[in-house]
């Protein structure tokens, strides 16, 4: 393996920033990488090397004083949800397969304007319905740690180009745990940051509070390093928050006490696979050297598995429901029925939806006074075989859909509150599990520097990357 593939991406950042090695250098490293390894894990099925060059030359010309060049020509992906200008934007669906961006999204933007340079688009499953990353369009992206195994998803590309060290960021997006679950199941860093946080656009839903953007890296500090690149208002995103005044990156060194800390192994309401839950419960009790203590407590989830449901198939309903009749015949089965079951929805239960997420969000700020965080496991189980498109069942209870298996993530969804999956071990068959550790609304600083300070304890950010496993 590459030694530059090997470095972190703050590593990487201080290379260039000195002058040791140059963007182009990074660039023919990641496209190396990527040719040795894609086609076991096929994380980044589009690729615009050219591009990258081109704007890594634009880079090299700039002053080194450039406001601009924060992260100084280093590569990253893009998930195949967001728009990249002048490279092929699928969405995972047969009805964009051959699309080319006419502009990129607001948040590229800002990432390229604090340069970073686009070297591919990070697989996803179409228009991301699904933790599990396939396609009709791109094929199926698999885990490095065993290329039988899914990733995850739906940042199931950016994930796996993650921990197959070909690129050393990733973007990602997060509804039901789109960011936390294939960070859980690559050994990877995922962070959900708080609607706003991350402005995106123009979208055709921008009022929306359960989809995020996010960033992903190998560790805590490059997550919160590329965090640093991608806050800030924009009048293009209506709910965007404005920068916080302090960097993340920076949080992370200062001196930091916990008070007491939550655990909760299902949130009250989900089956956890034993190993998983044994696993994360004694990661979870480490935290007592780090805070005033820890206990086994949690708000009250009831009935929220309903309201995540109602409020995805209302948002699935609004951005795709027209698909149905123009293109129906090339939808997948899942996002047909995840449409159909928005458009019978009524006013009453969309309303209700609304009103039980409220009163959710109300519980979490209560208990937010009582803990400063809460822990829980990512997700149910350990990475699967790729072939399965979803769960049915965990532990005997029966699902009667494709995502009720992303309970741990989605229920998190509804609170609107930060949360950051990061690896916590690993089970018996060497496949990684994460942690879930979840914060007060917008303390996204308070997220990372419980994870940065778990990662110092444990060592684990070495676990990546790794050669693809069959």
């Amino acid at each position: 393996m590459d030694d530059l593939i090997k470095l972190t991406a703050l590593q990487a950042v201080e290379k260039l920033k000195a002058g040791e090695v140059s963007p182009l250098e990074l660039i023919d490293a990641s496209e190396k990488r990527i040719q040795e390894t894609d086609g076991a894990v096929n994380a980044i099925p589009i690729r615009c090397f050219d591009r990258a060059r081109d704007h890594a030359k634009r880079l090299m010309a700039e002053t080194p004083e450039d406001p601009k060049s924060y992260l100084y020509g280093l590569p990253i992906a893009i998930k195949d949800l967001t728009a990249v200008e002048g490279v092929r934007f699928t969405m995972g669906s047969p009805i964009f397969a051959d699309q080319i961006a006419a502009h990129s999204d607001a948040m590229v933007k800002r990432l390229e304007a604090h340069g970073a340079i686009v070297v591919g688009k990070a697989n996803t499953p179409e228009f991301g319905a699904g933790a599990q990353t396939f396609n009709e369009v791109l094929g199926t992206t698999t885990n490095p740690w065993d290329t039988t195994k899914t990733p995850g998803g739906s940042s199931g590309g950016s994930a796996a180009a993650l921990a197959a060290g070909q690129v050393w960021l990733a973007q990602g997006s997060d509804l039901g745990g789109s960011l936390r679950i294939p960070a859980s199941f690559t050994g990877v860093v995922g962070l959900r940051p708080s609607p706003g946080r991350c402005a995106h656009g123009p979208a055709a839903l921008p009022f929306g509070l359960n989809s995020v953007e996010g960033p992903m890296g190998r560790t805590v500090a490059d997550v919160a390093l590329m965090l640093d690149m991608m806050v800030g208002e924009d009048p293009i995103d209506p709910i965007s928050l404005p920068t916080p005044g302090y960097s993340y990156l920076d949080k992370l060194s200062e001196p930091c006490q916990f008070g007491r800390v939550a655990y909760s192994p299902d949130l009250g309401l989900n089956p956890i696979d034993s190993e998983v839950a044994e696993i994360c419960e004694k990661a979870a009790r480490s935290f007592q050297d780090i805070a005033a203590g820890v206990d086994e407590d949690c708000f009250d989830f009831e009935g929220n598995h309903d309201v995540f449901q109602i409020l995805r198939a209302a948002q699935f309903a609004a951005a795709h429901g027209p698909k149905l009749e123009t293109h129906r015949d090339q939808l997948k089965p899942d996002v047909i029925w995840n449409i159909e079951a928005g458009l019978k929805l009524t006013a009453n239960e969309i309303g209700w939806a609304h009103r039980e997420q409220g009163k959710l969000f109300h519980r979490a700020a209560d208990f937010f006074t009582q803990y400063d965080l809460l822990l829980t496991p990512t997700v149910m189980v350990p990475p699967f075989d790729h072939e399965i498109r979803s769960l049915s069942e965990v532990n005997g209870v029966k699902f009667d859909n494709y995502i009720a298996w992303l309970a741990q993530t989605y229920l998190i969804t509804n609170t609107t509150c930060p949360a950051i999956s990061i690896p916590c071990g690993m089970t018996k068959s060497g496949l990684p599990v994460g942690l879930q550790i979840v914060g007060p609304a917008h303390r996204e600083d308070l997220v990372l520097q419980a994870a940065h300070m778990f990662e110092q304890k444990h060592g684990l950010q070495h676990m990546v990357p790794v050669d693809p496993r069959p």
